[in-house]
């Protein structure tokens, strides 16, 4: 249907640069500050731009801050390879994976990377489609691309349009990945305010998509207030080409977090940013703007929300959640900022831009939320970082430890233990130091996920990280292998 167009390895760069907007400016304040969610309208910083070669890193000393692109590791991590972005100028997003194959999410479309061998990955594809996100995930032959920026219409030639526009696209685009050198653009599905993130639920016949978008404005004809819900896809697993949204399950039918002036740098509740679900539990999480939800998921079609909560003291954004493999923990990001703000400073504070820890209590539709503690890095990082709590992924360790894995921009790559609920710890690391030093700049891990023995990190701008653990706590998940990992969908690993 809609053209597209593919790169090979080795071919030109990616697409048009993506146009600067300002840094954000009055990103701290007296009080906890207003999220602007997500680095859309910021330019990746210069750094060195010579490329991302990786270096024996070094460990850092108490307190100290690396030099400018600096490698630096705790003794347990050690990077293996990195290909680099074609374009450091394109902002770099989520990862899925699938066999031999990760695929990586960008704001000019997504690449497809062999891993077959973690020490030498190759690019096999690069697929130009541009729009913010670009947040991937991958069923069979099917990738599913979320699309969160204005677009003049659903094809890969498109250009940014207002919202303002009746005309403009925003949505979910399908692939066809079956051949992986060359991807076929079969299907587009318009959703109500875009597609910030999406959540495959896998089904029967039917796979199922819960698109969250948020935001939503009175001169804006396809994202009109209140939008309180999420979109549910539908996906026919025999005929991709006739997926279409079937639902739209109100989850906070009072309105939810009203935001600020009430809860003053809390951000109101207009929809959801992330949801990461829980197939073989029936079980869903929600991380949503000035809410985190609970949610039976039985009937896909139908979510039901069982417990809701709010932390109007440290909590700015809720942006992504993660289960702990017994189920009975959920782990909140806060991405305090919008992920364009240095707050992983002494200023800030260490429960602020965290992650908030959630004991599961109960049981059926009596289950609560439960708060237990926060968890943020101990390593202070420069004014000109960018840098909060992103996305991450468990290390299925099983045996009653909870470790995850955790990317938090331009503070690297963090390996945790939250094993205890009220006293986490970080147990490993991996950071370049600043990219820039005369002022903020954007860059650093949006994505850090475990898979099949591996850390896999996509950094902003230096692109395709792969790192080992060598670590007793973590032995143990060696010997978990998967066919697939979307994040958000999370596998049962034992």
């Amino acid at each position: 249907m809609s053209t597209f167009h593919t790169t090979r390895a080795r071919s030109a760069r990616a697409g048009a640069a993506v146009a600067a907007a300002g840094l954000l400016t009055a990103l701290l304040t007296a009080g906890p500050a207003a999220a602007t969610p997500d680095p859309g309208d910021l330019s990746p910083g210069s750094g060195n731009q010579r490329g991302a070669a990786l270096v024996d890193g070094r460990e850092l000393a108490p307190g100290e801050i690396p030099g400018q692109d600096e490698i630096v590791h705790s003794a347990n991590i050690k990077p293996l390879a990195n290909i680099p972005s074609a374009d450091p100028t394109v902002i770099n997003s989520d990862l899925a994976f699938q066999g031999r194959y990760a695929y990586a999410g960008n704001y000019n479309g997504f690449t497809i990377y062999d891993i077959a061998n973690p020490k030498a990955p190759k690019t096999v594809t690069q697929v130009l489609c541009p729009g913010g996100q670009n947040d991937v995930s991958v069923y069979g032959d099917l990738l599913f691309l979320s699309t969160d920026s204005s677009r003049s219409d659903d094809s890969c030639n498109s250009v940014s349009q207002p919202a303002t526009e009746k005309s403009s696209w925003e949505g979910i685009k399908i692939f066809d990945i079956k051949d992986k050198k060359n991807p076929k653009y079969i299907k587009s599905v318009e959703t109500n305010c875009g597609s910030h993130t999406h959540t495959l639920v896998p089904g029967g016949r039917d796979i199922y998509l819960y698109v969250a978008s948020y935001s939503p404005n009175e001169a804006f004809p396809d994202c009109q207030p209140p939008h309180d819900g999420i979109s549910v896809v539908k996906v026919p697993k025999k005929a991709p080409t006739q997926a279409a949204v079937v639902s739209f399950p109100i989850l906070f039918p009072d309105g939810g977090n009203p935001g600020g002036p009430t809860n003053p740098g809390v951000s109101k509740t207009t929809g959801c940013h992330d949801i990461t679900v829980l197939p073989s539990k029936n079980l869903a999480a929600g991380a949503c703007m000035g809410d985190g939800i609970l949610f039976d998921i039985s009937k896909p079609e139908q979510p039901r929300v069982i417990d809701r909560v709010q932390d109007n003291v440290n909590f700015a954004f809720w942006h992504s959640a993660t289960f702990n493999e017994r189920a009975d923990k959920v782990v909140f990001t806060d991405e305090l900022g919008g992920g364009g703000g240095p707050t992983c400073n002494e200023a800030t504070g260490p429960h602020r831009g965290a992650d908030g820890i959630y004991d599961i209590t109960g049981s059926g539709d009596q289950r609560k939320l439960a708060f237990r503690g926060y968890f943020k890095i101990p390593r202070h990082q420069a004014d000109t970082e960018n840098c909060v709590a992103h996305n991450g992924s468990l290390i299925p360790v099983g045996g009653g430890r909870d470790i995850m894995v955790q990317a938090w921009y331009q503070g690297g790559v963090s390996v945790w233990e939250f094993t205890d609920s009220a006293q986490p710890k970080e147990i490993g690391y991996f950071e370049r130091g600043p990219l820039t030093t005369d002022k903020l700049g954007l860059g650093g891990s949006w994505s850090a996920y475990y898979y099949n023995g591996h850390i896999y990190s996509n950094d902003i701008t230096k692109g395709l990280d792969v790192l080992r653990l060598d670590d007793w706590r973590t032995a143990s998940a060696k010997w978990v292998w998967l066919d697939r990992l979307n994040v958000q969908s999370q596998p049962e690993y034992h």
